[in-house]
């Protein structure tokens, strides 16, 4: 037998619930969200989103989230680019990399070496012009913070993009990757260690571990290959709008419904959601 969440934003009633073959156990969110059970395989309309309900505990006390194209709807690698001309052919290194095709440390080089000579100035310039927070974004870490979780954002982007991003949020605490520059200017380097998918991981089990917590406490989401040992040492690991590689091992995907479904998936009715 499955236990999961079930959720269909202002559409989820009874018959659908019977449709996808599932059973009501509880009203998370009526009309939206609801804990259900199946008897068999679930059969999942388009537009439905379903989160097992494991044995930890319901309401999880780490977040840890990656953020280009996780948090934010960009890719600020791929931003950045276009102000340097080269957008088409970052990008296209961007997408094999989230795809688990190519080595995210040496796909990384490779784009930053085409920002060479980019003025840094430019970065606040894409900060301010293209960079948004995903909806729901900021009201899923700032509900849990409030409901006394940490929120760590790990990416394998820039700190001059991330810095910004986790104050906006409200993320306790980030890590990056550092971008050169020297005389005003991106050297096509990047300094220090790198931010790839084993050190996201390793965050994740630093921060679990300096907390004294379980594995099942930890809720963690992504959406590239390179997210995909984070998301599977989190005792909950959802793929957003993910790359086939991360959705074969994740959880659950998130398919249809902003971040904040994942205040659902924890059992958090929408009356005790953060303001923003």
């Amino acid at each position: 037998m499955l236990i999961a969440t079930l959720i269909a934003a202002n559409r989820l009633e009874e018959r659908l619930i019977a449709a996808c073959g599932a059973r009501l156990r509880r009203w998370i969110e009526p009309g939206s969200a609801a804990d259900v059970e199946f008897a068999s395989a679930p059969n999942l309309p388009d537009g439905v989103d379903l989160v097992p309900i494991g044995p930890g505990p319901l309401v999880k006390s780490l977040l840890v989230a990656d953020m280009d194209s996780t948090m934010i709807g960009q890719e600020c690698i791929d931003e950045l680019a276009d102000y340097a001309g080269v957008k088409p052919e970052v990008a296209a290194i961007t997408e094999r990399a989230m795809r688990g095709e190519l080595d995210f440390a040496a796909a990384l080089a490779e784009r930053v070496a085409l920002l060479e000579g980019l003025e840094a100035g430019v970065i606040a310039r894409c900060l301010a012009e293209r960079v948004r927070l995903n909806p729901g974004a900021a009201t899923l870490v700032r509900t849990m913070r409030a409901k006394g979780a940490e929120t760590l954002l790990v990416s394998g982007g820039f700190t001059a993009f991330v810095a910004s991003v986790a104050a906006e949020a409200g993320f306790d605490r980030f890590a990056a990757n550092v971008l050169e520059i020297a005389d005003g200017r991106l050297t096509g380097r990047v300094e220090g260690r790198i931010v790839d998918s084993a050190f996201k991981r390793q965050a994740l089990v630093d921060a679990r571990e300096r907390l004294g917590l379980a594995r099942d406490a930890v809720l963690a989401v992504g959406d590239g290959a390179n997210d995909a040992p984070m998301i599977e040492e989190a005792g909950l690991g959802i793929a957003y709008r993910a790359k086939p590689a991360l959705a074969r091992v994740a959880d659950a995907q998130l398919k249809y419904h902003d971040l904040d479904a994942l205040l659902w998936a924890q059992g958090i009715p929408r009356a005790e959601w953060a303001a923003i």
